[in-house]
């Protein structure tokens, strides 16, 4: 077979084909993970921007066949993806997926979750329609390996390609489209994917939720109801004369698309965020985690810090003006808090304040070129206990949720819990919770939608 005859068999297929276990349960925590994030960032900017937005299209656009999550409102399921993809990514909670430099549940799961709805599907199929969409995602990831230029030059962003592909194939199975419908859907992602890496200039996180989560989820959702609707299109997209890959800025790996599809599944590689902070800060959080817990370290004693990140992603969290995506910031109220809690990484008036500007002051970010291409973390500190001197030093090199060593259920849970109980209440959020962790034996999703919704705003 071609490269897009197994592609659009393995989507066709996909709906009715049961998952292994395991992967069935990694599913249901990044759907979990996802749905919790949307439901958090239902009440930021960029969620109330999208918002905004859908209420200017006069009633959603017609039809309330999907829900917006946190917002106790319905609406069609492309703008339902647009909102739901941007309050997933309100923030930095959402998982990602380092093989490819994205991070595909911002955009697989709103396009996932709208289009089982719209049809009335089980929990069953969004789990399968969740781990195709992050199947292929990746694969495309691979394919056209943007993560292997440099970042900080510019250029397409990998995030919302991966997005757009990961949200198309997730629809195309939630829908029930057959191999050919999958073919012309795939070619209309072609179309409709872009985005560049300027999002890195956003300020207040809006374009970017837009770029990460609300614009792919949306466009997978365009893509496949306007094929369903009769819409054709090019047969292959990805071969022949001209095609997609061979126009990208990079060499492209055409088999990277089928390799192993069917028995290596992307969201096994997938890696969920322990703390709701920009991937790059994570280690050195955790870094002062444990600094705090194994040498009771305070504030008052520390004279300075030092932090030493991967030169290829420091600067994606260099004292950055949002909260949860300056490491230096994070790094410093961990410290004082002597945890780390969702409330202090969104806390921008806190970022100002004098005992905090003078410890950051004080705190050092540097790139290391000896930690290029991982998510590891170096900490130095310096403090004066009983006026003596002492330097502390600790590296991370991987925090709890990576494929290497993920998190459990049980902390899966209790971040979700930590996420959306002060917006739907704690016992809703539990409900939820228990819900979503037993998808197969839910006969319609939307038995659970109301759950999820919150109360209007």
């Amino acid at each position: 077979m071609s490269v897009i005859e197994e592609v659009a068999g393995y989507l066709a297929r996909a709906g009715a084909t049961e998952l292994p276990g395991e992967v069935r349960e990694r599913a249901a925590l990044h759907l979990l993970d996802t749905v919790a994030a949307m439901v958090s960032g239902s009440r930021l900017p960029a969620a109330r921007v999208a918002r905004a937005w859908a209420h200017s299209q006069g009633r959603f656009s017609g039809g309330e066949a999907a829900t917006i999550v946190g917002m106790g409102e319905r609406t069609s399921p492309v703008v339902a993806a647009l909102c739901n993809g941007m309050a997933a990514h309100a923030d930095e909670t959402d998982d990602s997926h380092p093989d490819s430099l994205s991070h595909p549940g911002c955009a697989v799961v709103p396009a996932a979750l709208a289009g089982v709805e719209a049809v009335g599907g089980s929990g069953s199929l969004l789990l399968r329609s969740v781990a195709a969409g992050y199947d292929i995602g990746g694969r495309v990831g691979r394919a056209a390996p943007l993560k292997e230029r440099d970042v900080s030059r510019g250029g397409p962003s990998s995030h919302a390609m991966v997005g757009a592909f990961g949200a198309t194939a997730a629809a195309a199975v939630a829908l029930g489209l057959d191999a050919t419908q999958v073919r012309h859907s795939l070619s209309y992602a072609t179309q409709l994917c872009s985005g560049t890496l300027t999002w890195m200039r956003d300020p207040h996180h809006v374009e970017k939720a837009f770029v990460f989560g609300g614009m792919p989820a949306s466009q997978g959702l365009l893509a496949t109801t306007l094929v369903r609707a009769g819409g054709g299109g090019v047969e292959d997209a990805f071969s022949g004369r001209p095609n997609w890959l061979d126009g990208l800025p990079v060499t492209p790996d055409r088999e990277a698309l089928v390799a192993e599809l069917g028995s290596r599944y992307e969201v096994m590689r997938t890696t969920l965020k322990k703390y709701s902070v920009g991937s790059p800060a994570q280690a050195a959080v955790e870094a002062m985690v444990e600094l705090v817990r194994d040498h009771s370290l305070q504030a008052s004693e520390v004279e300075g810090i030092e932090i030493s990140l991967p030169s290829d992603s420091y600067f994606i969290v260099d004292g950055r003006d949002m909260p949860s995506i300056n490491c230096q910031y994070l790094v410093v109220g961990t410290l004082q808090d002597g945890r780390f809690s969702f409330e202090m990484a969104h806390d921008t008036q806190r970022m100002r304040r004098d005992d905090v500007v003078s410890l950051l002051s004080r705190t050092v970010l540097a790139p290391d070129e000896t930690i290029r291409g991982t998510r590891a973390a170096r900490l130095r500190v310096t403090r004066r206990v009983a006026g003596r001197v002492e330097v502390l030093e600790h590296e991370v090199t991987h925090v709890r949720g990576t494929a290497a060593i993920p998190m459990s259920v049980a902390e899966v849970r209790e971040k979700s819990l930590d996420l959306m109980g002060p917006v739907l209440g704690a016992g809703p959020a539990a409900v939820l919770c228990d819900r979503l962790l037993a998808l197969d034996g839910v006969p319609r999703v939307g038995e659970l939608t109301p759950l999820m919704a919150g109360a209007s705003q």
